[in-house]
């Protein structure tokens, strides 16, 4: 799989707050490490089988992570054309695409408010997505600064945004392309191999 990471940690860059609702309050942050069942609050969800699996999994208690927010998009001309450069392929190959980010939160504290142990974290999961075998398929990693505002205590550190790409043929095939990845690397965050940093 193409993948990449980089960081968006500059005086410019938005901060990932937590938790958050939206100005006019229809949207807010559900921690579904408290609610699990709460999963069916999120829209998303409900035409994507793939990112509620992803949104159960990375939120159980055996993930090293916790989720802030998400969402779902096909790709337009301009990502489509991006992908296709990136990937190589003919335009007929991927006339169509579907896209995903997850915000991710480390739940070690040690972790979550080190740079550098985030950067570290950033190159061994770059190196992992990168052995999976999906040639239509991408991951991005954002590093992006965080507040963490629970329980009355704020602490400020560093989050995840997980960028998923998937292209194909047409749109089944792209959303099929992009379900498996989103999948793998679910389970790639959930490996022993990974918690074992």
């Amino acid at each position: 799989m193409l993948t990449d990471w980089n960081a968006a940690c500059g005086p410019d860059d938005p901060v990932l707050v937590v938790p958050w609702a939206s100005p006019d309050g229809l949207l807010q942050w559900v921690d579904l490490r408290e609610d699990p069942y709460a999963v069916n609050e999120i829209p998303e969800g409900e035409d994507y089988p793939a990112l509620l699996a992803a949104l159960r999994a990375l939120n159980g208690s055996r993930s090293p992570v916790f989720t802030a927010k998400c969402d779902v998009w096909e790709m337009d001309a301009d990502e489509l054309g991006a992908m296709r450069d990136e990937l190589l392929l003919d335009e007929e190959v991927a006339t169509a695409g579907l896209a995903s980010y997850i915000d991710l939160l480390w739940r070690d504290r040690t972790i979550f408010a080190s740079r550098h142990r985030m950067e570290q974290m950033l190159h061994r999961l770059d190196r992992m997505l990168t052995d999976l075998p999906y040639s239509l398929a991408a991951a991005e990693l954002t590093m992006r600064p965080a507040v963490l505002d629970l329980e009355g205590t704020v602490a400020e550190g560093f989050a995840i945004t997980l960028y998923t790409k998937g292209v194909g043929v047409d749109e089944a095939e792209a959303a099929q392309r992009w379900d498996e990845a989103l999948r793998a690397i679910t389970a790639t965050f959930r490996s022993r191999e990974l918690a074992g940093s």
